[in-house]
């Protein structure tokens, strides 16, 4: 059983991470994950001991953070605790601004008492006992004014064994340093501290407002048309099958196929594509899109909960769940690396001195400035915010990432396989050529007849291209009994009393069915026929006696070829198409659109098979993954593969719920070339990522090595802890302002 718990006001990364591991331990629960994006933590249980869980979660996230309102999602009726958001942290605009004016009043006093110090030690200002009252009256007020929160904090989290967290250690290294007399500095590590925790808030909140801006997009209204009236209804009220109207200006709040008018839609909040989609009769519309020029009447072809928008939102928001190795790694880290360097600073305060007879004030500073740099708080807020910088990157460019894993997996990519059809292609058949066996017998018209017939219960876009060029010049009232789908081959039916078959040329031979096609000037049989031909043959036999074939083509996507190379500068070793279509055909597109590899007259289950071969290539001896592979793909069809890909990509998927469930991640546009944006936006993910971690622990070991040898000062240990934060926090930031659609 999956239960959701909203923890109003979580900001911080360390914290969350901390709420999550606590939450696995309550018995009964089998996974939890704190999403920070939408602040809540989703546990699954064993629905042993769910009466009991509620008052164990609020226990497990009060363990850290006490002052965090949590109420259980249930719907209409949430059950909550410790609502009053006034006895917690400052929440909203009104709390950010109170949070400044501390930072600021405490920064004014912190400036003005170390401006004394400095006159006092220049003897600007004569060191009598109003000066020194004065200057530890300013520096106290500043650090009481910044850093109470804190040490209440530390505080309350003692009788609970959480001893080893920034607050317990900022606390300790303020209140050490000012024990010793150094009043500005240690009025320094709280300010510092405070802003660091500012530019934390500020970067998450920036990551949540990205997210609440895509919500914008869920219109709120919808006008439908009922018994001749027009009525405004929220979107939740609106069935499957009623008609809507929507005016210029306004969102289309359904999906839906419009029944009447004609504009030009706005898409690009879905799927970042900039140029307007015209929109006509049958024209198939999505939910959050903007009609731009003329009214349309839409028939709604789903729920509200059903629609594009819901999907591209639960994605988006749920996307914080599954954690990249990188970030697990971090958490692990800190919660061994802190407890270790703390430790340390202990024992380098007070062994020097009780042992070797050294000065206990040099040794306890030397001890505050290991304690102050210990902190992990640059590593375990930056590398969240990196991932979360590159999810919202991704989903500003129509590209929806389940996950920072995948993010990670597609920064690796080096061997992409593409499904052809809808992927490469339009995905939009057309008759192209009839080659009939007996010209003078059967006739172009009787060939494409038989075989539009023998299709028209197939909903496969291959039969719609044969009912759609058959005029119906003869053959309308042709009995037609017993229809057998013939996965990956075609179809067999019954047809006025005969068999008659339609398919490819696997078809064909597991019927044995012979004969010659006559083309040109020549007799060809269907094996030749399939090399000859470009494009997907469909042969046809009836009574056993071969009738002919008709070759349907498949124009490719313009942005077909600029997917290829642009994987290809991307990083990508390897590209591979998998098709269903003749060998002739597949290796035509192929050698066109500069595609390393590709496999023909493929079944779904042998496109499965080749990526297991194709992902076993990418295995050392060892058993080691040289690289990621990645499918592109769309529809039902695909759905296996996405599944068994490193990261499988659905292209186009909002159309297909088996591709979108399958699928690591999915591209709301038609354009193949944004799997190649989405693999660049991964590698500079990691890159930051990656960045932070290496400057972070190279700056906090410098530091810690000056700072045992008496070399780095307290200003050294404070730039190691709130300088590096705030650097790599804002490095991370870069993802959530670069990369605009």
């Amino acid at each position: 059983m999956e239960r959701t718990f909203m923890l109003d006001g979580l900001d911080c990364p360390g914290c969350a991470a901390k709420i999550e591991a606590e939450a696995r331990k309550i018995s009964g629960v089998t996974s939890a994950s704190v999403n920070l994006l939408t602040a809540s933590l989703k546990v699954t249980t064993d629905g042993r001991k769910d009466g009991l869980l509620y008052e164990a979660i609020v226990s497990a996230v009060h363990k850290y953070e006490p002052d965090i309102p949590v109420f259980e999602k249930t719907g209409g009726n949430n059950k909550r605790q410790g609502s009053d958001h006034s006895r917690g942290r400052d929440h909203g605009k009104e709390g950010g601004n109170h949070e400044m004016a501390r930072i600021i009043s405490g920064g004014l006093l912190f400036a003005a008492g170390f401006v004394l110090e400095k006159l006092i030690d220049a003897s600007v200002v004569a060191d009598t006992g109003w000066s020194s009252y004065l200057l530890v009256g300013l520096c106290a007020v500043s650090m009481a004014i910044t850093g109470y929160q804190v040490l209440l904090q530390a505080l309350r989290n003692i009788p609970k064994g959480n001893i080893f967290d920034e607050n317990f250690l900022m606390s300790i290294a303020t209140i050490a340093a000012f024990v010793i007399g150094e009043y500005p500095e240690a009025a320094a590590v709280m300010l510092f501290y405070r802003i660091g925790e500012y530019f934390q808030d500020y970067a998450v909140g920036k990551s949540r407002r990205s997210i609440a801006a895509l919500t914008a997009i869920r219109p709120d209204r919808a006008c439908v048309i009922r018994n001749g009236a027009r009525l405004e209804l929220s979107p939740e009220d609106v069935g499957i099958g009623e008609r809507i109207e929507v005016k210029p200006g306004e969102r289309i709040p359904l999906d839906g196929v419009v029944v009447s008018g004609e504009s030009f839609v706005d898409t690009s909040a879905l799927t970042g594509e900039p140029v307007p989609r015209r929109t006509a009769p049958e024209t198939e519309v999505l939910a959050g899109s903007i009609n731009t020029s003329g009214v349309l009447i839409i028939e709604t072809t789903k729920t509200v909960e059903d629609s594009a928008v819901s999907r591209i939102l639960h994605l988006v928001q749920d996307a914080d769940s599954r954690k990249a190795r990188t970030e697990k790694f971090i958490t692990r880290f800190a919660k061994i690396y802190t407890p270790v360097v703390t430790s340390c600073a202990f024992l380098l305060a007070v062994i020097p001195p009780l042992l070797f007879g050294g000065d206990w004030s040099e040794w306890i500073r030397r001890g505050i400035v290991f304690l102050v740099v210990s902190c992990p708080c640059a590593l375990v807020i930056s590398v969240p915010l990196g991932f979360f910088g590159g999810i919202g990157a991704s989903s500003r460019n129509g590209i929806l990432i389940k996950g920072s894993n995948y993010l990670e997996l597609l920064a690796n990519a080096t061997t992409v396989v593409f499904d052809k059809t809808g992927t490469l292609t339009q995905g939009v058949f057309k008759v192209n050529m009839i080659h009939p066996a007996r010209p003078e017998g059967t006739g172009e018209n009787r060939l494409l007849a038989v075989a539009a017939h023998a299709e028209q219960f197939s909903s496969h876009p291959i039969a719609a291209s044969l009912k759609a060029a058959h005029n119906g010049a003869c053959c309308e009232n042709l009995d037609i009994s017993e229809v057998k789908e013939i996965s990956g081959k075609g179809v067999k039916v019954n047809l006025e009393g005969g068999t008659v078959l339609a398919g490819n040329i696997n078809l064909m031979k597991d019927e044995q069915v012979t004969g010659t096609a006559v083309k040109g000037a020549r007799n060809m049989s269907p094996e030749e026929c399939a090399a000859a031909d470009g494009g997907t043959v469909v042969h046809v036999a009836e009574g056993g006696a071969y009738m002919g074939h008709i070759v349907i083509s498949d124009e490719l996507k313009e942005d077909a070829r600029n997917a290829v190379k642009a994987l290809k500068q991307a990083g990508v070793r390897k590209t591979v198409m998998l098709t269903g279509d003749n060998d002739q055909a597949g290796r035509d597109i192929a050698a066109s659109l500069g595609i390393d590899e590709v496999y023909t007259e493929l079944l779904p289950q042998d496109k499965v098979e080749k990526v297991e071969r194709l992902l076993a290539d990418e295995t050392d001896a060892h058993g080691k993954r040289r690289g990621t592979l990645v499918f592109l793909g769309d529809g039902i069809n695909d759905a296996p593969v996405l599944a068994r890909s490193d990261v499988g990509v659905a292209m186009g998927g909002l159309g297909s719920d088996a591709a979108v469930e399958a699928a690591d991640a999915v591209i709301m546009g038609d354009e193949p070339s944004c799997l190649a944006k989405a693999i660049f936006v991964a590698k500079k993910t990691m890159r930051i990522v990656k960045q932070n971690i290496v400057f972070s622990l190279a700056v906090k070991a410098g530091v810690l090595v000056l700072g045992v040898a008496g070399i780095a000062s307290m200003w050294f240990a404070v730039f190691a802890d709130v300088g590096v934060t705030v650097l790599a926090v804002m490095n991370s930031l870069r993802l959530l302002s670069r990369f605009q659609n």
